[in-house]
């Protein structure tokens, strides 16, 4: 419940951000659609830059301290961002500098959310239950991923800073619900080591791992081409004319295609042939986003996008069972904050990719482009990381740090 309503009412929010940049860059500054494009690339690279810089610290702290206090502590800050989005919305004072400045600082709070978060489920649920759990928890985050950029989107048309009020007493509700989860700190055997070495151990890890840093990459480089979802103010309301309704809409329906999946997958979980799977995957991502790119009909772009978050679901699925699964608890919350790294990176500098291409492109190129090239991607890693195509199951694959013996599989 924690994640569905922080996950809704951020998800509303940056939706939201993200058409109010364009707009405000069409209508206050008068710049063409291709350098208003240009500007949601550049947003992109707003909320990059502090989880490049502090992803690092934010796994160390999800491993040191008390995780559901790390959590908490990220969702105050974004409550604060809702207020004062809320605000300066009523107050028609938004700008360009302010959005951008905003944007930022929500990244600077998901980057401590996400491992946290991610790492205190393998810490309360059965190793053997946790696809199960992993695909549970993805139900809550695609259906507030559908639920809170539609419902945003239509209390945006009616009251403009009506979405950014309800954020952030979401927020503040999400806040309490994790605080009532049992203390959660990853156990370490003897006193820690230092922070920067503790950073630099998790980085070393995932480099030594092939198998983990295939599909770390993967999702990287892949999503970081092929996102579509930066140009979806463009389309919404120059391309396809539907306005911050449609928006809403189309933010939402990869999210319902996904949640879709995850229904199914938390009643029937994949077992067999995941490493394969995950890579077909990936390549139906790509060419779903393609075909996006070149429909000019709303509702068949809204059935695209939906087979889009449906094969997205699946490679997020496996890659978060094969990340959580094959890796020691004491190192979980610096392998996630990495893979959350890799995460962001996709996203958000996949917006500053897809921004530039627009600009040289259009938004229609742009997403084309990024489509073939996810799935050019796929192909060379399923050469480079063999390992990927081999994982048959979820077992373990990594070396155990306490023994130094390779476990049965």
């Amino acid at each position: 419940m924690a994640r569905f309503l922080a996950v809704f009412a951020t998800l509303s929010m940056v939706v939201l951000i993200g058409y109010q940049t364009y707009d405000v860059a069409r209508a206050d500054y008068g710049m063409s659609v291709r350098d208003a494009a240009f500007m949601l690339g550049l947003l992109g690279a707003a909320q990059f830059v502090p989880l490049f810089l502090l992803t690092p610290v934010a796994g160390v702290a999800a491993d040191r301290f008390d995780r559901r206090r790390v959590v908490l502590f990220a969702n105050v800050i974004d409550c604060g961002i809702a207020l004062t989005l809320a605000f300066a919305t009523a107050a028609e004072t938004l700008s360009l500098p302010l959005l951008f400045g905003l944007a930022a600082a929500h990244g600077s709070a998901r980057v401590f959310n996400g491992p946290a978060l991610s790492a205190i489920a393998p810490n309360i649920v059965p190793p053997a239950l946790l696809p199960k759990a992993i695909a549970l928890s993805s139900i809550a985050w695609q259906v507030a991923t559908v639920a809170g950029p539609a419902v945003g989107g239509f209390l945006f048309a009616h009251t403009p800073a009506l979405p950014y009020f309800i954020a952030a007493g979401l927020l503040l509700v999400s806040g309490l619900l994790i605080s009532t989860v049992r203390p959660v700190r990853a156990v370490h055997q003897g006193p820690p080591a230092h922070p920067l070495r503790q950073i630099l151990d998790g980085f070393a890890f995932v480099r030594r791992e092939r198998f983990l840093l295939g599909c770390i990459t993967l999702d990287l480089f892949a999503v970081l081409l092929g996102g579509a979802t930066a140009m979806l103010p463009v389309f919404a309301r120059d391309i396809l004319h539907v306005g911050p309704e449609g928006l809403g809409l189309m933010r939402g329906a990869p999210a319902a295609g996904a949640a879709l999946v995850a229904a199914w997958l938390s009643w029937r979980p994949l077992a067999n042939n995941v490493g394969v799977k995950m890579l077909w995957a990936v390549v139906v991502f790509g060419a779903a986003t393609t075909a996006f790119a070149l429909s000019r009909n709303f509702f068949l772009s809204m059935g695209i996008l939906a087979v889009l978050g449906a094969a997205d679901m699946i490679s997020v699925f496996i890659r978060n069972s094969l990340v959580q699964l094959n890796t020691p608890d004491t190192m979980r919350g610096r392998v996630s904050a990495i893979s959350g790294l890799a995460v962001s990176a996709s996203n958000e500098l996949g917006e500053l990719q897809s921004g530039l291409a627009a600009a040289i492109l259009g938004a229609a190129g742009a997403v084309a482009f990024g489509g073939v090239g996810a799935i050019v991607i796929t192909a060379i890693w399923a050469w480079i990381f063999p390992e990927l195509r081999k994982a048959r199951t979820f077992a373990p694959t990594f070396l155990h740090e306490e023994t130094g013996k390779e476990p049965a599989t």
